[in-house]
């Protein structure tokens, strides 16, 4: 499997050794076109960091259910979403009724109170929801946010690379991007547990871009171009990262958003930590001009994060497009 999933090396582009970037660029575009999956190394983000944030997803899960549910999951994507209390689907005919076995806390960007976004009531920018007595979550949660935005942002040039587009094309984009952090926690399944109960069911993320911290529970499948499902590995010192649906219309179809699932059967409790980013809140994309030809017109007229999102949960929660209201499901997973 790590023959098949390209890995980055971020080394000689931090070093700022010549021809670094275009290499990665090269890289990344096979990636996304034959499998939508990639790892990254080297990229600076102490192991102390993400081991402290898994600590502290551990840490919040094992609270009483009162506690968590102290911070209820609202329609900004923020707070806590019960166990079983979302069921995930590809699409709205993909026929998953049954919903995932996992729990999980939802974080964005922390806004302030007299912000003009959160006083104007503007979705996804809403205030987060902190637990009252576990004294250093938040300072953890916060600093593995900002980590995940800084790598995230040191990534998006070599985006820009692969896709034949000068380095800096997307930085008016990401100046202040939206972003999620997700922290799971997965109980144990058992053994013999129907075959088609998942911890989060086959599904493609919504997002540009999706870090993930690597796991030593295993349960994360991915499905490849060719159908075939099989267990990614997890990389010690690495990032396994990922485009959704928001990558795949941007780039016109050329890059993939490709489907993955989560099954816990390895006999312990398993968690995640998910960092899902996207561009700014107003930016306008259209379909990417190198993406664009007479053979691949543009599928899509211009949009924002906002109309992407509410069109997401429309197709495939049955919310109103109007207002991308959910119902209080989640919109983005692993």
């Amino acid at each position: 499997m790590p023959d098949q999933i390209p890995i980055l090396d971020l080394a000689p582009l931090r070093e700022g050794r010549p021809g670094a970037l275009e290499s990665l660029g090269a890289q990344l575009h096979r990636a996304f076109t034959e499998v939508g999956f990639y790892f990254v190394k080297n990229t600076g983000v102490p192991q102390s960091l993400m081991d402290e944030a898994f600590a502290q997803t551990a840490r919040f899960h094992a609270q009483a259910l009162d506690a968590k549910m102290a911070m209820p999951f609202n329609s900004n994507n923020q707070g806590y979403l019960p166990y079983r209390g979302n069921t995930t689907r590809m699409n709205a005919v993909d026929g998953i009724k049954k919903p995932n076995a996992n729990e999980a806390v939802f974080f964005k960007r922390e806004m302030a109170a007299d912000h003009p976004d959160v006083l104007a009531g503007k979705r996804f920018r809403g205030l987060n929801q902190w637990p009252a007595d576990l004294p250093g979550f938040r300072e953890v949660a916060l600093a593995y946010a900002g980590a995940m935005e800084s790598l995230g942002r040191s990534l998006v040039p070599i985006y820009a690379v692969a896709l034949g587009l000068p380095a800096n094309w997307f930085d008016e984009k990401f100046r202040n991007p939206m972003f999620t952090l997700r922290m799971t926690h997965y109980p144990q399944q058992a053994p013999t547990a129907p075959d088609d109960e998942w911890g989060i069911a086959p599904h493609a993320d919504t997002s540009f871009m999706t870090i993930l911290a690597q796991n030593k529970v295993p349960g994360l499948s991915i499905r490849l171009p060719d159908g075939r499902w099989v267990d990614a590995p997890a990389l010690d010192g690495h990032f396994l990262v990922n485009g959704g649906m928001m990558l795949r219309r941007w780039t016109n179809h050329l890059f993939l958003a490709t489907p993955h699932r989560v099954t816990n059967r390895s006999g312990q409790e398993r968690y995640a930590i998910p960092f899902f980013m996207d561009c700014d809140y107003d930016a306008v994309m259209s379909p990417i001009p190198t993406c664009v030809s007479a053979d691949n017109p543009a599928r899509y007229e211009p949009f924002t994060y906002l109309d992407f999102m509410g069109d997401y949960a429309a197709a495939n929660y049955g919310a109103s497009p109007a207002t991308g209201s959910a119902g209080g499901v989640a919109l983005q997973g692993v």
